[in-house]
Parts: C-alpha cells; sequence; structure tokens
C-alpha cells in the first residue's frame, strides 16, 4: 500500500507565498509521475502542475511564472512552490502520484488534501 500525504497550506495574504509539500510512502518502486491539483468551492478541481520523473514539468496557464513544482526522488517527496499568491488561488490542493510498487504494478495514489487560503 501507498500513502500519500500533504503538508503546508495554510492562511495567507495576497502576494506571499506558500511551500506545499507531499510525502510518498509505502511499496514505492518508483514515482513515474507527481501531480498537484485544486478544487476550489463550486469548481471542478484543476491540474495545477505535474512533473515527471524525467523532470519535466508542466504548469496551468493560471500559475505559470508563479508556481514552481519539484520532487527528490531519493526521498519519495514531491513540492510546489507558490509564489505572488492571489485569492484566486485559495482552493484544497491535492497531491497525486503515478507510483510503481516492487510488485511492478503502476497505479494512481491521492493524498487527502491541504487547505490553501489567500486572503486579500
Amino acid at each position: 500500500q501507498v500513502q500519500l500525504v500533504e503538508s503546508g497550506g495554510g492562511l495567507v495574504q495576497a502576494g506571499g507565498s506558500l511551500k506545499l509539500s507531499c510525502v510518498a510512502s509505502g511499496n514505492i518502486f518508483s514515482i513515474d509521475t507527481m501531480s498537484w491539483y485544486r478544487q476550489a468551492p463550486g469548481k471542478r478541481r484543476e491540474l495545477v502542475a505535474q512533473i515527471t520523473y524525467a523532470g519535466a514539468t508542466t504548469y496551468a496557464d493560471s500559475v505559470k511564472g508563479r508556481f514552481t513544482i519539484s520532487e527528490d526522488n531519493a526521498k519519495n517527496t514531491g513540492y510546489l512552490q507558490m509564489n505572488s499568491l492571489k485569492p484566486e488561488d485559495t482552493a484544497v490542493y491535492y497531491c497525486t502520484a503515478d507510483v510503481q510498487t516492487s510488485d511492478y504494478v503502476t497505479s494512481d495514489y491521492w493524498g487527502q488534501g491541504t487547505q490553501v487560503t489567500v486572503s486579500s
């Protein structure tokens, strides 16, 4: 079994910064892709950023130039550095990863989410 645990959310003023972390634990052979999604009240869940094992990154247009996704493969940990935060960034942020376990089966796992609130 694999677990993902996010941390680092909180309340911040507009223009501020937060850094989210996502620690993967359990029967992990490798992490292929790690992504961050967010869901604001009354809105659909949207992809914020994604990073592959090789380090290729993808960002939603709304966060380009402000957010940076990274990972430490040795620690099975992913990060989302969020700068110049705006009230519209307020949402629950979820970490997800495509994890290959020791039996060479790859599955998609999700964390429980962490709340980010940006005040104006």
